[in-house]
């Protein structure tokens, strides 16, 4: 279900963007898939409710880390910080767009107390995920991007004597999350703009509490998910966001391949990989608040 989607040359320094202007193993849930992304591309002139309110709301955005929300905080204007939950929240206009942006912590339960906090405190109409992620599709390489369609957490599931089993298939807690249509496409085309349509996938992204450096593993989660990207928040988010019936998308770029040399690779590329997944927000934000 990944979609390949040239590579222009990247530049080294990029400041505010803004003015420029996996298949999953079960037949079923690959179709689900598809459809979110089939529905956004659908009747392009019109212009929905939600689309009104992302145009014109405040935007969350959510990070793991600091270097993942470093350039967005480089380039927002207007700033305001609040400090509540454990946490720094800062808000202002970024892109023309008022934001809320805030680093959450890593791991499936600082994202999701973080998420909450910030979906409690603010009114949002939608919540971005930006940072980085180790690869596990065949097709991705470090450096490319994996706008989730949807997400799964690869670690639910119970121990017994016979192992580790998956329950998420039929427990709906466990199970997949689907993005919001709208922002998946509108970051799929920000990403193409950013790093170019040969280095943009949209697919399953697998969530877990590990940091993944295993070949053996990867196999695991593109056999069991279809996966082409892990990491260790996006699936909290999306639970945290469908309580709160708020539209969100999750913006990974690889820093490594999950592999074992992911941990040497992570270490030299994930600034790199951080930023480019903060140029496809700004210019997201932009197409959402100037659609074209």
């Amino acid at each position: 279900m990944s979609k390949k989607i040239l590579f222009p040359a990247l530049t080294s320094l990029m400041l505010c963007i803004c003015s420029v202007s996996p298949v999953s193993a079960l037949e079923t849930e690959t179709q689900a898939q598809t459809e979110p992304v089939q529905e956004a591309q659908a009747q392009p002139g019109a212009i929905t409710a939600q689309e009104q309110q992302l145009q014109n709301g405040t935007i969350g955005i959510i990070s793991a880390m600091d270097n993942e929300i470093s350039l967005l905080l480089e380039n927002i204007d207007n700033v305001q910080e609040e400090q509540f939950a454990g946490r720094t929240y800062y808000s202002g206009e970024l892109c023309g767009h008022h934001v809320v942006i805030v680093k959450a912590g890593i791991g499936k339960v600082r994202a999701a107390t973080g998420a909450a906090a910030l979906l409690d405190h603010y009114d949002l109409s939608g919540v971005i995920f930006t940072g980085i992620a180790g690869g596990t599709g065949d097709e991705t390489q470090v450096l490319d991007v994996v706008i989730a369609t949807d997400l799964v957490q690869h670690d639910y599931g119970q121990i017994t004597d016979d192992g580790y089993e998956w329950t998420g298939r039929n427990n709906d807690v466990g199970g997949y999350y689907y993005c919001d249509p709208i922002l998946v496409q509108q970051a799929y085309e920000s990403a193409k703009n950013v790093v170019g349509e040969e280095h943009t996938f949209m697919g399953t992204i697998a969530t877990g509490d590990q940091f993944v450096a295993s070949e053996s593993y990867v196999n695991q989660l593109q056999k069991e998910f279809g996966a082409l990207a892990c990491e260790m928040e996006g699936a909290s988010v999306a639970s945290v966001c469908e309580e709160y019936d708020k539209p969100y998308v999750v913006i990974r770029t690889m820093s490594d391949k999950a592999d074992g040399k992911a941990i040497l690779t992570y270490l030299f590329m994930r600034d790199d990989a951080a930023d480019h997944s903060c140029k496809i927000v700004m210019d997201m934000l932009t197409g959402l608040k100037d659609p074209e």
